[in-house]
């Protein structure tokens, strides 16, 4: 099983991981501020993940991590 591990104080909301998932496996959160001030990403369907690391690629803060 793959596992996604988003760096919450490393995240600054840009959503470029959440459009290019293939999946639906990552979403912004609405409820809860990193130390910078933004709304980090937040992995809301693990299950549906496929390992194809395109939000890990693209994360600009290099801020998600895959685990294999």
């Amino acid at each position: 099983m793959t596992k996604v591990i988003i760096q919450e104080d490393v995240c600054k909301s840009c959503g470029l991981c959440v459009r290019l998932c293939p999946k639906g496996v990552l979403a912004p959160q609405t409820n809860h501020l990193n130390i910078k001030g933004y709304y980090p990403v937040e992995v809301a369907h693990p299950e549906e993940c496929i390992g194809c690391m395109s939000c890990a690629m693209t994360c600009p803060d290099v801020a998600i991590i895959i685990e294999k």
